[in-house]
């Protein structure tokens, strides 16, 4: 029996799940290991292919800590665990879908306006909760009986300030029941149609197939609302409905007596799941159809085999043998040639406009630069040379100038349909030159066929210039191939990601605290910045970028840079690795004790004032203490009687404690008169007026 199958052409994931997907695969790429809070979408197949990326879903941020990535599923939070979320220092990527951050922004200005809330939706809903939680007073109504329940038990409600939102994927049926009841009974009513456009446009593509179709197959996951609502629709229009989260799940016998079998999916289901399911329906069918329509050929096949041709090639056997003539050998000698064949030749002459190509026949072949190669800038010379062998398709054959055009470019197109499926079966990697760009991505020529990237695909950061890619060979996969449509998709990213993850895998296999790496840096956060070591992004602490104070990594480094790094530290449970980029050999104190020593005279700037003294730079990063005695050779009361921060003299180094990483400076050294020794104050202490940490370089005064 014959069945059509029709595939519903929003089926599948939405926008915002979409780019929920990306936004965690990216993370997962960047940092090698990244949280979602809660499950991302409402699909474990797809939840599960993330995890084995290394994005796992969490359901406390608490553990969370600086150095960890977590992402905001596309349902949204509410705005306290949100706070909770920033307090934990963790990079957080919100990939909250857009529609529903609408709702969130419109809940909280209605609610600042002193409005209550009515949100229509699954009250258990992980975007409904988030929604409520951007709001003061607020009401969850999934039907339109309990609206008319509430307004009945509280009257009051009726008169309060209402402001109605819906969940995006809300039944738009269910919405309008819902609004019609509360303008009717309510006297202050405030109607925001939230409902996604990409959701409603499923709900009635839904609603159609399933009027036409006697079968009907709904793709989601059980706590999926959207998917839950298309099941419900079909149901409305169609007796024979079957509600799965993948193809394990389907009973294809349910559909024995369906001629016309529709496919739709939720939001959340992958493109690869809708594939799967209707690959499985289709095959069912093609091998139906094959066994009815092969079964009377083999009876004309044993019909044949047993009559007439046995006595028929007897009497051929027994015929006496006919003598050819010249004239009839050379005309057998000659190639049959038919348009649209394939036939084999040698080039004979290459000009300015055409190959000339001996087929072996009495038409003489030529080849047009065009039909040569989808390479317009090619020259012919450099694909074929005289007395190559070549594989050409007939174009056209003209008897009366006895000439035969000839065509490469399309017969290589031919085959290439047959490498790409293979190449698509098998995830071969393959090479294509980046032909043109536009808004949805880039073209890349494979031998003669259209290959499109599209921009996620591309490998490039979201705002970055196609462009850029045009006239580059790229290496690709294929990942969808309908040569009925002659379409071929592709990633470059795919062979990125799997190159990454092989050169990451090499890392752990090597790695070891001390190791140097030349890497790339790729961000950076008030924190420290996340450096390329090859297939592995490591993290610099600020701490570590420089023995000096800084603000922030970017005083130091710049997204791109090229930089020699070490590692500090790693954990291959938590797929972390610690980076150091300061070395010793830029350490100030092994620089000044390197240069300098006591009973040196070095110049000194001074850089603070305390009542016992004096704090000045010898050389950045190293400063010494210039006690209250050793200032002047006279007793003085308070320091700045003598000294200003910023003022430039000359002092004595007279001790050096190595242990400490202290320095004693002294200006009464050089002058020529003595002067009276000063007790030090009780309770002061030089000695620990400087403390030079090599690991964090900072001057610690005792009275701070």
């Amino acid at each position: 029996m014959k069945r059509e199958i029709l595939v519903a052409e929003s089926a599948g994931f939405c926008y915002g799940v979409k780019r929920a997907m990306e936004l965690a695969e990216k993370a997962g790429e960047r940092t090698g290991r990244a949280y979602t809070l809660g499950p991302l979408i409402h699909n474990g197949e797809a939840v599960r292919r993330l995890e084995e990326s290394g994005v796992a879903p969490i359901d406390d941020p608490s553990g969370l800590g600086p150095g960890d990535t977590v992402i905001i599923r596309s349902h949204g939070i509410s705005r306290e665990e949100r706070t909770a979320l920033d307090a934990t220092g963790a990079q957080v990527v919100d990939a909250t879908c857009p529609s529903v951050a609408r709702v969130h922004r419109l809940a909280e200005k209605e609610s600042r306006e002193g409005r209550t809330v009515v949100i229509i939706g699954d009250p258990g809903h992980p975007e409904v909760t988030a929604t409520a939680g951007w709001c003061g007073e607020s009401v969850v109504f999934s039907n339109g009986e309990e609206a008319e329940k509430t307004l009945d038990k509280s009257p009051d409600f009726s008169k309060k300030a209402l402001s109605v939102l819906a969940q995006t994927t809300a039944e738009r049926k269910n919405f309008e029941n819902i609004v019609k009841i509360l303008k009717k009974r309510c006297t202050n009513v405030r109607i925001f149609d939230t409902i996604c456009n990409a959701t409603n446009r499923r709900q009635e593509e839904a609603r159609l197939l399933a009027s036409q179709c006697d079968g009907m197959i709904v793709i989601g996951g059980r706590h999926s609302a959207n998917s839950r609502h298309l099941a419900e629709i079909c149901r409305e229009c169609c007796e024979n409905v079957a509600f799965i989260e993948n193809v394990d799940q389907l009973e294809k016998k349910e559909f024995d007596n369906c001629k016309k079998i529709g496919i739709t999916a939720g939001a959340s289901t992958p493109a690869w799941i809708i594939k799967e399911v209707n690959q499985t329906m289709s095959d069912e069918i093609i091998v139906n159809e094959t066994a009815e329509e092969t079964a009377q050929p083999q009876e004309i096949v044993e019909t044949t085999e047993a009559a007439a041709p046995q006595e028929v090639v007897e009497t051929a056997e027994n015929a006496e043998p006919h003598e050819e003539t010249f004239e009839e050998m050379l005309e057998k000698s000659f190639k049959t040639l038919h348009t649209g064949g394939k036939v084999t030749g040698t080039v004979t002459a290459i000009t300015g406009t055409e190959v000339t190509v001996d087929l072996g026949a009495k038409q003489s072949g030529y080849i047009t630069l065009d039909e040569l190669s989808d390479d317009n800038n090619a020259k012919p010379e450099e694909i074929v040379k005289v007395g190559d062998e070549i594989e050409t398709f007939v174009i056209r054959v003209n008897d009366a100038d006895g000439t035969v055009m000839l065509s490469k470019k399309r017969l290589d197109a031919v085959k290439a349909w047959d490498a790409i499926n293979d190449a698509k079966n098998e995830k071969t990697v393959l090479e294509g030159k980046v032909v043109e760009s536009n808004k949805g991505g880039v073209v890349v020529m494979l031998k003669g066929t259209r290959v499109f990237i599209p921009a996620s695909q591309t490998g490039l950061p979201k705002e970055a210039d196609m462009n850029s890619l045009v006239g580059e060979t790229v290496r690709f996969r294929i990942t969808e191939v309908n040569q009925s449509r002659r379409r071929v998709v592709g990633s470059i990213r795919a062979v990125q990601y799997e190159e990454r993850k092989a050169k990451a895998a090499a890392i752990w296999d090597t790695i070891e605290e001390g190791k140097h790496y030349h890497g790339v840096v790729k961000s950076m956060t008030s924190y420290g910045a996340f450096v390329d070591i090859g297939g592995f992004d490591g993290m610099i602490h600020v701490s570590e970028l420089s023995w000096s104070r800084i603000h922030q990594p970017s005083d130091v480094l710049s997204i791109g840079q090229e930089v020699d790094v070490y590692v500090l530290s790693f954990d291959r449970e938590k797929k972390k690795i610690s980076l150091g980029y300061r070395t010793m050999e830029d350490n100030p104190w092994v620089k000044f004790t390197t240069n300098y020593a006591i009973g040196d005279e070095p110049e000194v700037k001074i850089v603070k004032l305390m009542t016992f003294g004096a704090f000045a730079e010898i050389i950045p990063g190293v400063d010494g203490l210039i006690h209250i005695s050793q200032i002047a050779d006279r007793r003085i009361g308070k320091t700045e009687d003598v000294l200003s921060v910023g003022q430039v003299v000359r002092a004595r180094i007279t001790d050096i404690d190595n242990d400490k990483k202290k320095v004693s400076l002294s200006i009464r050294a050089l002058l020529n008169s003595p002067a009276p020794v000063e007790e030090p104050e009780e309770d002061e202490d030089d000695g620990d007026a400087l403390v030079y940490d090599t690991d964090h370089p900072t001057n610690v005064d005792i009275d701070e």
